[in-house]
């Protein structure tokens, strides 16, 4: 079990407003009516030290937009945040970073273009960048790595599959992982455990960060018995299935 876990609140923002999506389905979202910034001053309120903030506009059109959100959460409550969407170049790396992101996530592009990812890793330090690699199983159990907000399966370096491509991150000197099973994703299924222990096992030295379908306080805890330093958690606290003091007792 890993000695240190983190809790994620996550705030995911389209359209300015606070919303989930279905299995990463832009076409199944729920809309909240918290505002972005309140909703993170709650979060903080309780305790919580970071979030995690996702610019789904982004995610799928590329340019980040939430600066102005970002500014303002940092300077109202003084949590760390992680955030990302739309990360394409060095320059969207630094902007994020000078608007107060203490790390930016990377999705699509990981998967796109490795060894440009790598790249930051060594240039901006393995504490500033967290490598998403989000994944769904394909008919015959392979994990498959889809991108532009989970809406296409791109040809070329992830068809070496998760495994290895979480490999070759470790190699480059990769810290922090979010790992996503899509199916789970804003479904209250319970999260993949099983996937997540065989990613410990592969790479211990990475900090895995447990991200779709959490329902309750076991599958917050499951989650770091299964080798998980921290958990994303959205929907569950949207809807007050599970309080997020409760989770940060855990």
């Amino acid at each position: 079990m890993s000695a240190d876990f983190t809790v994620y609140p996550t705030i995911d923002v389209r359209d300015g407003r606070v919303v989930r999506l279905r299995q990463g389905d832009y076409a199944q979202e729920t809309r909240y009516p918290d505002d972005p910034c309140a909703l993170a001053a709650t979060y903080a309120a309780v305790g919580s030290t970071w979030l995690h903030l996702v610019d789904l506009d982004a995610a799928r059109a590329g340019g980040y937009t939430l600066a102005q959100l970002l500014r303002r959460i940092k300077s109202a409550t003084g949590m760390f945040v992680q955030t990302g969407g739309g990360v394409r170049s060095v320059a969207d790396v630094e902007a994020l970073l000078d608007a107060g992101a203490d790390r930016v996530v990377i999705g699509s592009l990981s998967v796109r273009s490795p060894p440009l990812v790598a790249g930051w890793i060594a240039e901006f330090g393995a504490e500033r960048i967290v490598v998403a690699l989000d994944t769904r199983a394909d008919a015959n159990g392979r994990w498959r790595l889809p991108i532009h907000g989970w809406t296409e399966v791109a040809a070329g370096e992830e068809g070496a599959g998760l495994e290895s491509m979480l490999a070759s991150y470790a190699a480059a000197g990769l810290h922090h992982l979010l790992c996503t099973d899509i199916e789970r994703d804003g479904m209250l299924s319970g999260p993949n455990c099983d996937l997540y222990r065989q990613l410990h096992a592969l790479t211990p030295g990475i900090a895995i960060q447990a991200s779709g379908g959490v329902r309750n306080l076991a599958d917050v805890r499951q989650a770091r018995a299964a080798g998980c330093s921290g958990a994303v958690l959205g929907r569950v606290l949207l809807e007050g299935r599970l309080t997020l003091a409760e989770a940060l007792a855990c």
